[in-house]
């Protein structure tokens, strides 16, 4: 069984997931909405990867604030790897895969693809003991 270190915060509301789509303009996918239903983002350990979820209260915040419109149009950070790589929705496609891109220099052209969705990148999270590995 694949390690479960994560620690999950209380559930989003759902006014909260709305209130943070309005102000980046932008509909979040329909898996990581469900997984915000179920707890709003957390830290720790899935499998051997830790991953840091930012809250759904921070999304808009962080984004703003890491500049990720401006240095890495089109994508919404929702997290990271504790380090140095930021966890991405690559909104310019529907539906948006998850992508791993450095915080510094923040570039879209060094975007990785993770996985398609955001269920299939908790899932290799738990299973991939390195998520760095293509889509398969």
């Amino acid at each position: 069984m694949p390690n479960m270190q994560f620690r999950g915060n209380l559930p989003a509301s759902r006014e909260s997931i709305d209130q943070c789509s309005a102000l980046l303009k932008r509909r979040l996918p329909p898996d990581y909405v469900r997984f915000l239903q179920r707890m709003n983002g957390g830290e720790g350990f899935i499998g051997e990867n830790y991953i840091a979820l930012w809250r759904v209260e921070d999304l808009f915040d962080h984004n703003a604030n890491y500049k990720v419109e401006h240095f890495a149009p089109g994508l919404l950070v929702f997290g990271s790897d504790g380090g140095g790589e930021a966890f991405a929705f690559d909104m310019r496609f529907d539906p948006p895969p998850v992508v791993a891109v450095p915080f510094v220099p923040m570039d879209i052209g060094d975007a990785i693809g993770i996985a398609p969705s955001f269920d299939a990148f908790m899932e290799k999270a738990a299973q991939c003991p390195d998520l760095w590995t293509p889509n398969q």
